[in-house]
């Protein structure tokens, strides 16, 4: 993974407290800042200044459900594609899995997961984020060196004529 200057932000969204200890225990490994929320709507409100790598989303919620939360976090410019793992309890629901990809899911896991297969996704997505933030990094940094040499080209070019 590319390091960065602080660790990237990882969503957990669960209403159960125990569920997203559990999400803890098995990340805290990767050393990723993990935003922890109860609800779809406390993880709206705690991402709102955020850049999010990945977003691990419980499907079955109350008041707002993982579905809705998802919609309301596409609609969000910065949240547009950041890459979603739906969790769910639930038995196997081909409508809901289909639901999901069709939202855009990188995964639709059920709980109980293996924590080795969620930590190396959460692994790989995270990192693909980082190589995508250094990558912009190296363009702004080349847009700028471009706009110097061209600046430069100009006042050469007026002191030739």
């Amino acid at each position: 993974m590319v390091k960065t200057e602080k660790p990237v932000n990882v969503l957990l969204v669960d209403d159960k407290p125990a569920n997203l200890l559990a999400l803890e225990a098995v990340l805290e490994s990767l050393g990723l800042n993990l935003v922890k929320a109860q609800s779809g709507k406390e993880a709206l409100e705690k991402i709102q200044n955020e850049d999010i790598a990945v977003i691990l989303l419980d499907v079955r919620m109350p008041d707002m459900d993982g579905f809705e939360t998802a919609n309301y976090l596409r609609q969000r410019e910065r949240d547009h594609n950041t890459p979603i793992i739906f969790l769910t309890a639930a038995q196997e629901n081909k409508k809901e899995i289909d639901r999901a990809y069709a939202m855009g899911a990188i995964d639709y896991m059920l709980k109980p997961f293996d924590p080795s297969v969620l930590r190396t996704k959460v692994s790989v997505l995270s990192g693909l984020y980082c190589e995508n933030m250094e990558m912009k990094r190296i363009i702004e940094k080349l847009n700028r060196k471009i706009a110097e040499l061209e600046t430069q080209n100009l006042i050469l070019t007026a002191k030739m004529q």
